[in-house]
């Protein structure tokens, strides 16, 4: 099988030339990058069902084209979730794979923070370069299916991000407006009209990176921005510096939700709107799939897209 030609980029002149490989799929979207210092060698395309197939592949021949081995790097960083069960378990575990064979530690990045990431880039580094380091809150947003989505609320002040809650999983309509703050994220397609400001429709750079006001209502714009093995290399410097490396046996995909799928019931009850009996929401085999997060097999569905 063919690989997709990875393409060439540059991280700017500000970020520590730390050697890494990234790897991103929380999302129906494979993303794998590798830096050696200022220079970066990306792939971004499908990924869901087949990422697996073609992490590793690509993972070998982006490390290849930047003339590094595995134990040249710094660290592995990948996404750490929350987002798509088998998504996560597969970053996790080829990180896991490739720093047990080469000693190289890892470095786990939060999703959410990805994203944020991702729509400061979009917003504030058109073409890979740094013009707008302005202050930005984000609520990042990515869809949980199951009709909820997951969210966190960052802030960047110019110089670093900072977090300004936990991470969650609610319905859309649960979701809480934060004035000042635009939205990024996966979920407007599927969740916009049940999201904050619903009527708002404010998308790319043209949004700004400010909620809006208008007759003493407050409009958030969006941000169609994924995590992206690129936003986790950008984050990266920041995060080593902090510690944030973990040995191989260390690193865990971040669930944040036990419940992995719908029972049938459940699918049912939500076509027809009705609410479902505690006993039919039990999870697949009467037990959460946090009991099952030790190695043990996971049951069949997703988190996640």
């Amino acid at each position: 099988m063919s690989l997709p030609r990875p393409t060439a980029a540059t991280l700017s002149s500000s970020e520590a030339p730390l050697r890494l490989l990234a790897l991103e799929s929380s999302t129906d979207t494979l993303s794998v990058a590798v830096s050696n210092g200022q220079q970066v060698w990306q792939h971004l395309g499908a990924g869901g069902a087949t990422a697996s197939q073609q992490i590793i592949p690509l993972a070998l021949k982006l490390l290849a084209q930047a003339g590094l081995r595995l134990a040249d790097l710094h660290a592995i960083a990948f996404g750490q979730g929350p987002g798509a069960f088998t998504g996560l378990r597969t970053a996790c575990a080829v990180a896991q794979g490739l720093g047990f064979g080469s000693g190289v530690k890892l470095l786990p990045v939060n999703t959410l923070l990805a994203v944020a990431e991702q729509a400061r880039g979009q917003l504030q580094r058109p073409a890979g370069i740094e013009v707008a380091p302005a202050p930005m809150s984000v609520l990042a947003l990515l869809d949980a299916r199951m009709g909820e989505v997951y969210q966190a609320r960052w802030h960047w002040d110019g110089h670093a991000w900072h977090a300004r809650s936990g991470v969650s999983v609610c319905p859309p309509g649960q979701v809480l407006a934060w004035e000042g703050a635009l939205m990024a994220g996966n979920v407007f397609e599927a969740y916009g009209e049940n999201l904050p400001d619903g009527d708002a429709r404010s998308e790319g750079p043209a949004a700004g990176v400010a909620a809006t006001s208008l007759g003493g209502a407050f409009f958030m714009p969006r941000v169609l921005a994924l995590p992206t093995a690129m936003a986790l290399l950008r984050l990266a410097p920041a995060l080593w510096r902090a510690g944030a490396v973990v040995a191989a046996e260390q690193a865990a995909p971040l669930y944040v939700r036990d419940k992995v799928a719908q029972t049938t019931a459940e699918r049912t009850a939500l076509r027809d709107r009705q609410p479902v009996s505690a006993t039919a929401s039990a999870g697949l085999d009467g037990a959460p799939a946090s009991a099952r997060r030790d190695g043990a097999p996971a049951p069949a569905g997703r988190e996640g897209p």
